[in-house]
């Protein structure tokens, strides 16, 4: 598999981009780098990736996006063009706050961190999820050599 270079990023063929695209019916794609491969994205999951990775603590927008690439070892890329309206929309849905601060390269950039009612979304939506990936495995049955 060959590395590659992205926004000072190291990633892989195997790493997914995740695009939100509003107007979709969907809102959202993931796709390898190459765009060869590209998977609908469901509503609501980049929100929740967003949630759980503030549960930690404050963290600005860039350091989001950075924290979902490593704890998906490298899978999920997040597109600024998808991160900033999420977070956006997070913090219209008093999910999130924001504050502007100054970053660990000395930048002044605006922090996010949850609040109250979004640990309960947290809570609420990480147990649909679970819902849902267990009913899907239901479908798909185990896992074989052939698919």
């Amino acid at each position: 598999m060959r590395d590659r270079k992205r926004s000072g990023e190291n990633w892989t063929n195997d790493t997914l981009l995740l695009t939100v695209y509003p107007n979709s019916r969907t809102l959202g794609r993931m796709s390898t780098q190459d765009d060869t491969d590209r998977t609908a994205l469901l509503q609501g999951t980049l929100d929740l990736l967003i949630l759980r990775t503030l549960r930690l603590g404050r963290q600005h927008g860039q350091g989001v996006a950075r924290a979902i690439l490593q704890n998906s070892r490298d899978v999920l890329l997040v597109e600024h063009g998808s991160l900033y309206p999420a977070l956006q929309r997070l913090e219209a849905n008093g999910w999130i706050r924001a504050e502007w601060g100054v970053s660990e390269n000395n930048r002044r950039a605006r922090f996010y961190e949850l609040t109250k009612d979004g640990r309960q979304q947290l809570v609420k939506e990480t147990g649909e999820w679970r819902k849902l990936v267990r009913a899907v495995g239901f479908i798909l049955g185990p896992e074989t050599a052939r698919g």
